[in-house]
């Protein structure tokens, strides 16, 4: 399975990550707005599926919160992608180009066109019960801080350490060792 960030797209990427000023990223309403609704549709999809509130919320928005965003901010989506199971980088590699389509041929055209939003389906969002699951979450969960290296950076706790390859370190220790 070939990397996913040797294109030109994941390059900007990584020149912006090492250029940004953290306390000066601003917050873009429409690339949050596309974020929430990516994230609703996850927990509508697991809901219709039969999933527990429990593992809706683990899956989807904690696992999120403390485990995908700062690898992706730290580091870009690609490596966050490339770090994943198997399955994951799979399904990745499925469904982007769909997400892809939807956004540039659907929800971009649409704010494009200057077309008002559904206000069903923002009610929706906020008489949702997951909100009222995750409070409860929420509440029983510790803080959790989570640090991941920048760019080229080995340092980090869990996802800041990952492994980009999969031969073990005794391995290859071992291997230099035993001629």
């Amino acid at each position: 399975m070939g990397k996913i960030d040797q294109t030109y797209m994941w390059k900007v990427g990584q020149a912006v990550r090492a250029k940004r000023v953290e306390s000066e990223i601003p917050l873009d309403p429409f690339t949050a707005g596309v974020y929430v609704a990516t994230m609703m549709a996850t927990v509508q999809t697991l809901r219709e599926k039969g999933h527990p509130y429990s593992e809706i919320c683990n899956e989807s928005i904690i696992e999120a919160v403390d485990s995908l965003n700062p690898y992706m901010h730290a580091r870009g989506v690609a490596f966050m992608v490339d770090n994943c199971s198997y399955t994951a980088r799979l399904g990745s590699r499925k469904w982007a180009p769909r997400f892809d389509y939807i956004l540039e041929q659907q929800a971009f055209v649409a704010i494009d066109n200057k077309e008002p939003g559904d206000k069903d389906v923002f009610a929706g969002f906020l008489s949702d019960p997951v909100h009222a699951a995750l409070a409860a979450c929420s509440e029983m969960r510790p803080a959790v801080d989570i640090f991941v290296g920048g760019e080229g950076s080995d340092v980090g706790v869990g996802a800041g350490g990952a492994r980009t390859e999969y031969r073990s370190t005794v391995a290859k220790e071992t291997a230099g060792t035993a001629a």
